[in-house]
């Protein structure tokens, strides 16, 4: 059977939504998408792995959430304000970015240094990727482990998890064109997989 990947659904205008792009992402690696309000706890128990998407704010009830997937090794990807709200979540810090560079449509906006003790690092073996860039806050300290740079925080994990991962890029917005978006995000759905079997034993 496909895993089950839940989308944390953002809220906009008093109605609340998930971006197409992150719907075909999970469609595409024949995965079965769900959207879920971080209101419902209890719905992350339907779940094989769970993506804290982009958005603008960080909710509270993302973070409480996040906590309780970590402490259950369900399998996490954080995508932009995601990634921000898993820093968040363990001591970190966010402000305002003052450098557009960082808020461009390109398909390409800058380089991405990943540190080779990553998980990140095992799953691109690249010491260096070229990623896309649009966000308005940046994560300035967190206990969970750095692992990639430009400027600003790039990517963060925890390596005693199976996959918690952020990324401060959109890998959504990118696997028609990059190899390493489509690595990680194949290694999300593999760990999703991973999980489910083993939950069913």
């Amino acid at each position: 059977m496909n895993s089950i990947i839940g989308i944390i659904s953002r809220k906009e205008n008093n109605k609340y939504y998930v971006k197409e792009e992150v719907v075909n992402m999970i469609l595409k690696y024949k995965s079965i998408p769900i959207i879920i309000n971080s209101n419902n706890e209890e719905s992350i128990d339907l779940c094989d792995g769970i993506i804290f998407p982009g958005g603008d704010d960080i909710e509270e009830n993302d973070i409480k959430l996040i906590r309780i997937i970590h402490e259950k090794d369900i399998p996490c990807l954080g995508i932009c304000l995601g990634m921000q709200e898993m820093g968040y979540a363990f001591n970190g810090h966010f402000n305002k970015i003052s450098n557009y560079n960082h808020l461009k449509q390109n398909k390409y906006v800058h380089e991405v240094k990943i540190n080779k003790k990553s998980k990140l690092y095992g799953i691109l073996n690249k010491e260096v990727i070229k990623v896309n860039s649009r966000h308005k806050d940046y994560l300035i300290d967190t206990d969970l482990f750095i692992t990639g740079v430009s400027d600003v925080i790039e990517s963060i994990e925890d390596t005693s998890k199976n996959f918690f991962i952020g990324v401060q890029w959109h890998p959504e917005s990118m696997l028609d064109y990059d190899l390493d978006s489509n690595l990680l995000i194949e290694e999300f759905i593999k760990q999703c997989h991973n999980y489910k079997l083993t939950k069913n034993i």
